[in-house]
């Protein structure tokens, strides 16, 4: 089942901890803050950079690679934690260098420095080259390419306009403690925590098909929880996870207002307060999309990365029970007819969204899920030969989605999520409309505590705020909602959707896989939809 450590890296701040005013980040994050890569390295303006990267592609040619890639980052990160009035930490970290992966005699090797010097670089290249031979195993099927595709000399960058690397940190403390103190003006509020995380990666990348790109990606967050308190201290309830990370750059924050909508979020923690438990029982459920994001990320996102059904994750995050693919491409009934899953890391300001992959392929939209049958899986351009047989049936060409990805210059890249998303049904139906129609329902706004096994069938989802329905009308709020499902079964029930105006998105800013496990950051857009029936327990009851 999913670990503590796995409920943390969305996002989500423990009861407890914000009770006692703590911001909780991901165990992976705290490695890396604490390790090499939080100290400041080379800076790159003082280097030549396409220069260094040939010089690391010819020394990987010389030492025998078939195949070679390189890639100079740099990695900023910035966290401002506060509490109430109180600043708890500043974080600031940044790590310079470049990773050199190899292919030769069908095998992959990698190497990473922070030396960014000519000698340093090919040193680099020519370990990977040598790493690759150690990795030869007799008898193994020698790794394939999908083909290549050339960009020569291309720059992109993310949906910013402001950097917010270039905010000074006065600012983001005003901004983060005069939320706190409107949240703080409702009665019943005691704690209020908020946080700032800011990611820059300026990534330059060259390899042995002809591609030099260079990419500058910005993404933010504003953590915030409000937690109040009953008068005879009998319970607490908490209001979290009410700002959606995004692929943008500060103004993204001063769009969301957090200052004008701090006491509407404090409101909400206290009338938890006084909601009534929910009885167990079978309900429709109408699933908000900053609800619904995360449940599509662990039963569609995750099962759906190739790796994983190939049994290439089983260590660490898990496998899939879309497994072996080819008796699940265009079998699985995964949902309804007008169910259609995306993967993509092309909608402006996607977490996961990017000009070109860490193998230099410029991604492409593709149906995971087309009309309600599973369509595709996640891969990269080793990935997809795999899948060739299925391409080929379909008249479609094998060719990368573009998915790969290392969180740093020194990770090796591999299959990463992409943006996922529920996309919009052909009516203009919005939420309002989908409670209108629902006679006996739940209404779940926010995500919260969830558990799921390690194939991504059998899973329990909590949430953040919880509105009974009834007749059509939301009639107050529930307390102590849970609901369990079966991937499959709860996709099949979901009868009504919403259209392109209630499109909005969801996202995981820290998401681990991989030995030695990497971060990565995606986006979840989705309209809120409703599911027939659905099991709901109670989870604050004792026995």
């Amino acid at each position: 089942m999913t670990s503590r450590r796995d409920f943390l890296r969305h996002g989500a701040i423990a009861a407890g901890a914000a009770a006692a005013g703590q911001m909780l980040l991901p165990g992976d994050l705290l490695a890396r803050i604490a390790s090499g890569h939080a100290h400041l390295g080379p800076r790159l303006e003082d280097v030549d950079i396409d220069a260094l990267l040939m010089t690391a592609l010819n020394a990987a040619r010389s030492a025998g690679a078939s195949y070679a890639d390189a890639r100079i980052g740099r990695y900023n990160n910035n966290f401002v934690i506060t509490r109430e009035q109180q600043i708890v930490n500043v974080v600031d970290t940044s790590s310079v260098g470049i990773g050199v992966r190899t292919l030769v005699d069908g095998q992959w090797g990698f190497a990473a420095t922070q030396a960014l010097t000519t000698d340093g670089v090919a040193r680099a290249a020519r370990d990977a080259a040598a790493i690759a031979r150690a990795n030869k195993i007799p008898g193994a099927e020698p790794v394939v390419l999908a083909p290549p595709e050339s960009y020569p000399n291309t720059t992109w960058k993310s949906a910013y306009t402001t950097d917010p690397f270039e905010i000074p940190i006065e600012q983001k403390v005003d901004l983060l403690l005069r939320t706190n103190a409107e949240a703080a003006k409702v009665p019943g509020v005691r704690f209020v925590n908020s946080s700032m995380f800011f990611v820059k990666e300026e990534k330059h990348f060259a390899n042995t098909d002809n591609s030099l790109i260079h990419q500058t990606l910005i993404r933010s967050w504003m953590p915030f929880a409000a937690t109040a308190v009953a008068p005879d201290m009998s319970d607490f309830q908490v209001r979290t996870n009410v700002m959606q990370p995004a692929g943008r750059g500060y103004e993204y924050l001063l769009e969301r207002d957090p200052v004008g909508n701090a006491q509407k979020w404090g409101e909400e923690a206290a009338e938890k307060l006084k909601a009534k438990p929910v009885e167990v029982g079978r309900y429709d459920l109408i699933l908000h999309p900053s609800h619904l994001w995360l449940t599509i990320h662990e039963s569609v996102g995750h099962p759906t990365e190739l790796d994983r059904a190939m049994g290439y994750e089983a260590n660490y995050a898990g496998t899939s029970f879309i497994a072996p693919p080819e008796k699940h491409l265009g079998q699985l009934k995964y949902g309804p007819e007008f169910m259609n899953i995306q993967g993509d890391r092309s909608q402006e300001g996607g977490c996961s969204t990017v000009g070109y992959d860490d193998e230099g392929i410029r991604p492409k939209d593709f149906l995971i899920v087309k009309n309600g049958i599973f369509n595709d899986y996640q891969q990269t351009r080793e990935q997809a030969p795999w899948l060739a047989d299925w391409y080929r049936s379909q008249g479609r060409p094998v060719q990368s989605h573009g998915c790969s990805y290392g969180d740093n210059w020194s990770s090796v890249q591999f299959q990463r999520m992409p943006n996922v998303s529920l996309m919009p049904g052909g009516q203009d139906t919005t939420w309002e409309d989908l409670i209108a129609g629902t006679d006996r329902g739940i209404a779940i706004v926010g995500d919260g505590s969830f558990s799921i096994d390690q194939q991504r069938y059998n899973a329990q989802f909590g949430g953040q705020v919880f509105y009974e329905v009834r007749g059509g009308k939301i009639v107050g709020q529930l307390k102590d909602v849970a609901y369990q499902m079966r991937t499959t079964d709860f996709w099949n029930a979901m009868d009504m959707i919403g259209g392109k105006r209630s499109y909005e998105a969801g996202a995981s800013f820290f998401d681990g896989k991989g030995q030695p496990s990497q971060i990565n950051a995606v986006s979840h857009w989705c309209v809120p939809a409703r599911f027939r029936n659905q099991n709901v327990i109670n989870t604050g009851r004792t026995s």
